[in-house]
Parts: C-alpha cells; sequence; structure tokens
C-alpha cells in the first residue's frame, strides 16, 4: 500500500456504546453506579486492612493490593466512557488510546501474577503451617507484590510497543468501549502477524501459567484440607479457598476469552458484553466475593462502621 494512503488516524470513534440520544443519560448513570460501586467497596477493602490489626497478615496484604489493581482497571477504562456520554461523542485520541491500552494491559495483567501468589499464601498457611512466618515474611509478601506488579507491565509494555508500530489507513472505528490489543488488531492495515504471536505467547505466562500454579497450589489445599479433623477448621478453609476460586476463574477466564477468541464470529453486542465483564463486572464483584463470604473481614467493616457512628 502507498505511503500516502496509510495516513496515520488521530482519533478513534468507539462503536461498542449507543449512540441514541435517549440512552445517553440511562448509560451514564448505569455506568457510574458500577464505577461508584468498584471504588466504593474496593477502598473500603483496604481501609479495612488497614485500620484493623487483626487483618494485618500477608493474606490481607494480598487482598488490598488486588483491590487496588481493580480501582486501576476500572479507572482507566469507565471515567473516559462516562466523558464521551457527556459530550455524546464517543472519541478518544490516539495517544490515550495507546496510554488506555499500556495501562489497561498492566493493571490487568497484574492480577494472574497476584492470585498466583495469593494461592501459595494460601498453600503455605493451610499445608505448612508451621513454617508459615518463614515462608511468608513481611520483606517476602513486599517482593511478591511488586513482582506481580512488574510482570503485568513487563506484559503491557511489550503490547503497547507493538501496538505503536501498526498502521491504521484512515481507519479509526474501534468495535469495543475502550482500547485494547485485540480491536486494535482488527481495524489495522498493517502485518498483525507478530503482534497476534505475542498475544498468544504472553497469555500463556501471564494468564495461563499462573492459573495452573494456582490449580496445582489447591491440589494440595484440597488434600490438606480433607485431612482436616474439625469441621469449624474444615468450613473456614474451604470459605477462604472458595472465594480466592471464584475470583480467579472471573479474572484469568475474561481475559483468556479476551485476548484468545477469534477474531470473528463475534457481534458487536457480545464483544460489548465481554468487555463489561472484563472491566467493569469483575473488579465490582472481587469486594463483594471477599467480604460476603468472609467473616474476618465482615466483623473488621462492622468495627469500622460502628467507630465512625460514635465519633
Amino acid at each position: 500500500m502507498d505511503a500516502e494512503n496509510q495516513t496515520q488516524v488521530e482519533e478513534f470513534i468507539f462503536l461498542g456504546l449507543s449512540r441514541a440520544p435517549g440512552d445517553q443519560a440511562p448509560l451514564f448513570l448505569v455506568f457510574l453506579a458500577a464505577y461508584l460501586a468498584i471504588v466504593t467497596g474496593n477502598l473500603m477493602i483496604l481501609i479495612v486492612v488497614l485500620m484493623d490489626s487483626r487483618l494485618h497478615s500477608p493474606m490481607y496484604f494480598f487482598l488490598s493490593h488486588l483491590s487496588c489493581l481493580d480501582i486501576c482497571v476500572s479507572s482507566v477504562v469507565v471515567p473516559k466512557i462516562l466523558v464521551n456520554f457527556l459530550r455524546q461523542s464517543h472519541t478518544i485520541s490516539y495517544n490515550q488510546c495507546m496510554a488506555q491500552t499500556f495501562f489497561l494491559i498492566g493493571f490487568f495483567g497484574s492480577e494472574p501474577a497476584l492470585l498466583a501468589v495469593m494461592a501459595y499464601d494460601r498453600y503455605a498457611a493451610i499445608c505448612q503451617p508451621l513454617h508459615y512466618s518463614r515462608l511468608m515474611r513481611n520483606r517476602l509478601c513486599i517482593y511478591l507484590a511488586v513482582a506481580s506488579w512488574v510482570w503485568g507491565f513487563l506484559d503491557s509494555a511489550i503490547h503497547a510497543a507493538l501496538a505503536t508500530k501498526l498502521r491504521f489507513c484512515g481507519a479509526n472505528q474501534i468495535p469495543q468501549i475502550f482500547c485494547d490489543v485485540p480491536p486494535l488488531l482488527k481495524i489495522a492495515c498493517s502485518d498483525t502477524s507478530i503482534n497476534e504471536l505475542a498475544t498468544h505467547i504472553t497469555s500463556i505466562f501471564v494468564g495461563l501459567a499462573p492459573f495452573l500454579f494456582i490449580i496445582f497450589s489447591y491440589f494440595y489445599i484440597l488434600a490438606s484440607i480433607l485431612k482436616i479433623h474439625s469441621n469449624t477448621g474444615r468450613k473456614k478453609a474451604f470459605s477462604t479457598c472458595a472465594s480466592h476460586l471464584v475470583v480467579v476463574t472471573l479474572c484469568v477466564g475474561n481475559g483468556f476469552i479476551n485476548y484468545n477468541r477469534p477474531s470473528t464470529g463475534y457481534s458487536l453486542e457480545i464483544d460489548t458484553v465481554l468487555s463489561a465483564m472484563y472491566c467493569i463486572v469483575t473488579p465490582m464483584l472481587n469486594p463483594l466475593i471477599y467480604s460476603l463470604r468472609n467473616k474476618e473481614v465482615k466483623d473488621a467493616l462492622r468495627k469500622v462502621l460502628n467507630c465512625r457512628r460514635t465519633v
């Protein structure tokens, strides 16, 4: 293709959001309510973990990082969607799109690694209780949390660098509600084989490898739980692990579908629903899953709320 026909676009238009005038206000309220629920729920987890000394343990230290990641994932996407509803112009500049892609992949790519670390923490607590304090010492917990963030942003650096090499030949309509690698590859007019190969390879290391590690860890955890003679102890262990596995399924499952599904055969409506699950529904459910199924978190939450009422 001639260089003159390879005009690089200056902005993109999102097609995944309804343009009907009557839909703008209701959709704005729905996305705003979802975003406020995400921020409020995850901030509450952070505050409770910080204020209650009973939650100053590795498990809740990693949970606070997961809450922070959930806030970051949604904050990369939802505020721009809200602004577009107010302007009734569903656009994003090229530079903003590349930045959104970088941070979205970075934050979301950190979650599977963090969930794998949380699985190791549960393995150490349940299968190696006598050595737990040595296996999960404070400095190691910090290193593992930092490594999870770095792992995700190394992945995003690769994809963002490759995305900046794409040419769009004037095509600027993204069949999505935010910028990400798969929708950009759909409209690119340059060769995307390297990008697609990178997507499949990194999904193995960023998504599949942590998931297999989690499954492997829980195989041993389940075996140890079944050996617990106390019904109360067994029930508590099952409850904590069940919450973690639900979050793992939502996070890794959504990510794997998003980055490895076929480029054709999906309608715009299905893509939009999957996107909402990816960056809105999962971050909104995580604090509910952990708080509603965790007695310690619920007790700490009541304590914090009671303290505020008495002040």
